[in-house]
């Protein structure tokens, strides 16, 4: 296992230097550059200030020597300066981020697994009864809705008529004059729309995979000899069939990683939350190529450790699954 392990970080590492390579070109091919962003606004500037200023970054040299000096920061953990006008280094931008936007995927993920599975098990126990004619129908919904269109309507069916729930930020004005207990109610307030329109979604297409798995596993022959043996129902489904249904829902849980990012843009921006997803789509419109950069570069680990983590949890939840050689 530890030799499948270091096989696999070595693959993780020539494909991380590849997404990077690729995405650094790709972002140097759109038009313009971002220094653009500071001085078109400015009437006054002239060009010996512009060349200055892309000297100042380093846009003056060519784009292989750009990526490599990119490169060497990243191996410090070092993704620069941002180009907006703060300045700010670049990792401090996401870092400050980064819990927000973990607190509510990891809620969202919560939500989808607990609310997903016992439906998709329940909907493949009992095939073709209203329960799962019903569930279906919500499932068809929930893959055909937009998430920035029931976000809208959330909005304004709880935040605007009825004013149960706030409509953006994640803490009221009053928020430092709150008790514990308060702020904990506060807190949760805010977080209940986003995190249920993140996972929203997810609800539908996981229910869907669990209950297709669950339908395949349970006409297997070891389930009619554990039914046979006179096991409870209850034993066959949740201790012997689960297990084994369980397979592609860990994979689709380790490519749900990379979703921490780019699904987080949408929700965070209707609901005009600070987290990544919402520094991704600033940083997209300012041309800010280091905090774009940055973010991929995070997404595509957070990509290749989630398939990592797929394959090993095969073993886990399947102890007949063994890679020999490896």
């Amino acid at each position: 296992m530890l030799l499948y392990i270091g096989k696999r970080l070595a693959e993780i590492l020539v494909t991380l230097v590849g997404i990077t390579i690729l995405s650094f070109f790709i972002i140097h091919l759109a038009p313009g550059k971002p220094t653009d962003v500071l001085t078109e606004l400015n009437p006054k500037i002239t060009p010996e200030a512009r060349e200055r200023l892309e000297k100042y970054y380093g846009l003056d040299k060519p784009v292989y020597i750009q990526y490599l000096l990119w490169a060497k920061r990243v191996i410090r953990l070092d993704f620069g300066e941002s180009f907006s006008t703060d300045r700010r280094p670049v990792w401090d931008k996401i870092k400050e981020r980064i819990p927000v936007t973990l607190s509510i995927n990891l809620l969202s993920m919560a939500m989808i697994f607990m609310i997903a599975i016992p439906v998709g098990v329940t909907s493949a126990t009992r095939q073709y009864s209203l329960y799962d004619k019903v569930t279906t129908v919500a499932v068809f919904i929930g893959f055909a809705m937009p998430a920035f269109w029931l976000g809208i309507l959330l909005m304004m069916l709880f935040g605007v008529q009825l004013h149960w729930l706030p409509i953006s930020g994640l803490k009221s004005m009053n928020y430092d004059t709150l008790t514990t207990g308060e702020k904990v109610i506060d807190l949760a307030r805010h977080l209940l729309l986003p995190v249920f329109v993140s996972a929203f979604g997810g609800i539908a297409g996981i229910s869907r995979y669990m209950r297709s798995s669950m339908l395949e596993v349970i006409r297997q022959d070891y389930i009619a000899t554990a039914r046979a043996k006179g096991l409870p129902e209850r034993v066959v489904i949740y201790r012997h069939a689960l297990r084994n249904a369980l397979l592609p829902i860990v994979t689709i849980l380790g490519l749900s990683l990379p979703g921490l990012i780019s699904g987080s843009v949408i929700f965070e921006q209707i609901f005009s939350i600070p987290g990544i997803g919402q520094l991704m789509w600033m940083s997209v419109m300012q041309r800010d190529y280091s905090v774009i950069m940055g973010l991929l570069t995070i997404s595509a680990v957070l990509t290749l450790v989630g398939n990592m983590l797929a394959d090993l949890c095969y073993a886990i939840v399947d102890p007949r699954i063994r890679r020999p050689g490896r």
